[in-house]
């Protein structure tokens, strides 16, 4: 069989689908891997990019590099709608996959789209304009088509497949729902814990309203305020994601006194130094509106850290039973939570073996047979 993976428009760094990126550069390197443990039965041939192929071309595939520039918006939009049709057909693929969950207009061959989540159809209800109105509209008219017109839908969570059928009525039987897989985040052996391990809260979060930064200054708001009132030191804040909490300052969410307990990063370039700030922490926290699947919570398990994590679309089904599930827009009760971590070493304890346990769900090893089943079935 010949598998055609279109890899053309993924530039590491640009646009905002980092995570679709490493999802199919993780995704190329494991089909590759188990196509040679098997004898190489399959064609996969990968179109990509300058920009990417040192990720992409892996043992086991066929990297073809694909002339023009996929920063190029028109560049861009014209292989996405026509274009990648042309290469289809000339290496006779008998199934081509789309990573960024997005068909072209026209295509009669048997293809197998992945869709990562349906935010943009979240902002058009709850923040709409916020992604440009003309811009959102289009991507969430091409990406209902290419659900409603693939021949196979792949999701990443059990909420999204149920979102995704809701939407188009009637896909059910196409969508297959493969949870995505965790890379390795070990730090180097010996790794010495920072002095102040235990001592703050870590979140991710980012300036985009689904990551809800605000209703984590709330909730650290009056988690100091509870701290004040039983007289316990309250932990310090570690925010990864945004520069500063000024803003919620001035919007009264966030007292000046808390701010000043409250460290911000905007971005962390090593990914090791990311990894020792989740680490070294007392507890991760998370409050997340919408999430197609949800990495964040699932890396602090990986990394020992106990987690609180908003209980919203499909982060439970993900953390299960090894996290603090709370309502994101209930300061009192992500307050409490915080508070029970810091207070309770044998909760803590309890959620780092759960943790590290139910990331155990989410191996590569497991991802890569069910991919395989999917992308090589019969029919």
């Amino acid at each position: 069989m010949n598998l055609v993976i279109d890899t053309w428009k993924l530039v590491k760094g640009h646009g905002k689908s980092i995570g679709i990126y490493n999802l199919t550069k993780t995704l190329v390197r494991y089909l590759g891997e188990e196509n040679i443990r098997q004898g190489s039965p399959h064609n996969i041939i990968v179109l990509g990019n300058a920009y990417n192929r040192t990720d992409m071309e892996k043992e086991g595939v066929a990297f073809i590099l694909v002339p023009g520039n996929p920063l190029s918006r028109a560049a861009y939009v014209y292989w996405e709608l026509f274009r990648v049709v042309s290469y289809a057909k000339r290496f006779k693929a008998d199934r081509i996959l789309f990573p960024r969950g997005y068909r072209p207009l026209i295509y009669s061959g048997k293809d197998t789209i992945i869709v990562h989540d349906l935010i943009p159809f979240w902002y058009d209800q709850h923040f709409p304009g916020y992604l440009g109105r003309v811009e959102n509209a289009y991507i969430m008219n091409r990406l209902k088509a290419s659900i409603a017109h693939a021949d196979r839908v792949i999701t990443i969570s059990d909420y999204s497949r149920k979102a995704i059928d809701e939407m188009v009525p009637g896909s059910a039987s196409r969508v297959c729902r493969i949870y995505n897989g965790l890379n390795d985040m070990d730090l180097p052996a010996g790794d010495a814990r920072n002095p102040d391990a235990g001592s703050y809260i870590v979140s991710v979060t980012s300036a985009m309203p689904h990551k809800n930064a605000k209703g984590i200054a709330a909730a650290y708001n009056r988690y100091c305020a509870v701290c004040e009132e039983k007289g316990i030191k309250p932990l310090s804040l570690t925010v990864i994601g945004i520069p500063d909490v000024q803003s919620f300052v001035e919007e009264g969410i966030l007292s000046r006194s808390a701010a000043r307990s409250v460290t911000c990063h905007a971005y962390i370039e090593n990914y090791a130094d990311m990894c020792r700030l989740i680490r070294d922490a007392k507890v991760f926290l998370f409050l997340s509106l919408i999430e197609g699947f949800g990495f964040p919570p699932l890396e602090a398990m990986q990394l020992g850290t106990p987690v609180v994590c908003s209980d919203r679309t499909s982060l439970p089904e993900v953390v299960g039973d090894a996290g603090l599930l709370v309502d994101p827009d209930n300061a009192d009760s992500v307050a409490d939570s915080l508070l029970l971590v810091q207070t309770r070493q044998d909760l803590a304890d309890d959620l780092v073996r759960k943790g590290r346990r139910n990331t155990e769900r989410f191996t590569w090893q497991s991802r890569t047979k069910e991919y395989w089943d999917e992308l090589f079935r019969d029919n």
